[in-house]
């Protein structure tokens, strides 16, 4: 295991996980081996071979990593923890990085979040939803965000349930610096293809009706799902975006 190096990245270090670095070789053979699978995906779906979007969820991922796969061609990446975004984003604002928050967010964090993430993509309750506003409001600005999705039921999952999402949405139209630009979801935690299909296959239902229902300032393009276990399953169930973390930067270790 390297030290996390750089000029301007030296300072990082996580608290409790760390990846295993890989060359830059390595990195870009990971990186055209999912962009393969990505592409492959979407023509069994019988969509364009670019249906999906590539984010890299880059949780524990040294600086000098993600500098690496920007070089390569990655421009979205995702952090699940506030404090690692408020971390990395300012050593690497010379790159055109377009963040995106993918973790479980608390209220006490958004104002870390907002000041780098273009994108929440974890918004799961309405007490969240209001913080946001609130603080956009007084930035005078908008934000993008999905709605978080529960579809699998299980209970160490955050995100609402598919028969909550309707009423939230309710709600949603009392906060107009929120627009809502898709749904994202967490397949179940199991290998099982016929079982993550029909969650993925649920979230895409779902984005369909609340499409027909029309819902004020949620344009409602994007389904954020699939990870690297599944990403093929989701995007096989209309996925548009792949958050994928393991299957590039390697495992996270104790």
């Amino acid at each position: 295991m390297t030290d996390w190096e750089g000029p301007t990245e030296r300072g990082f270090r996580p608290e409790d996980e760390v990846r295993v670095e890989v060359s830059r070789e390595e990195l870009a053979r990971r990186l055209a081996s999912v962009r393969a699978a990505i592409e492959e995906a979407c023509l069994r779906a019988g969509r364009p071979a670019e249906c999906a979007r590539l984010l890299l969820a880059s949780k524990n991922a040294a600086p000098a990593q993600i500098r690496a796969a920007y070089e390569l061609g990655a421009r979205l990446f995702g952090e699940n923890r506030a404090q690692e975004l408020k971390a990395k984003a300012p050593v690497l604002a010379d790159l055109a990085i377009e963040w995106h928050f993918i973790g479980h967010l608390q209220t006490n964090k958004v104002r870390d979040v907002l000041r780098y993430a273009s994108v929440v993509e974890s918004l799961d309750r309405p007490a969240l939803a209001e913080e946001l506003h609130r603080r956009l409001q007084r930035e005078g600005r908008t934000l993008d965000v999905y709605v978080e999705v529960n579809v699998s039921g299980e209970p160490t999952k955050h995100g609402l349930s598919p028969d909550e999402v309707p009423a939230f949405f309710d709600q949603l139209a009392r906060y107009p610096t929120l627009v809502v630009r898709g749904l994202m979801t967490l397949g179940p935690n199991a290998e099982d293809e016929a079982r993550a299909r029909r969650a993925f296959r649920t979230l895409y239902e779902l984005r369909e009706r609340l499409r027909r229902e029309g819902y004020p300032n949620a344009p409602l393009e994007e389904l954020s799902m699939g990870m690297s276990r599944d990403f093929p399953w989701a995007i096989l169930e209309g996925a548009t975006l792949v958050r994928i973390g393991t299957a590039v930067f390697g495992p996270r270790l104790p």
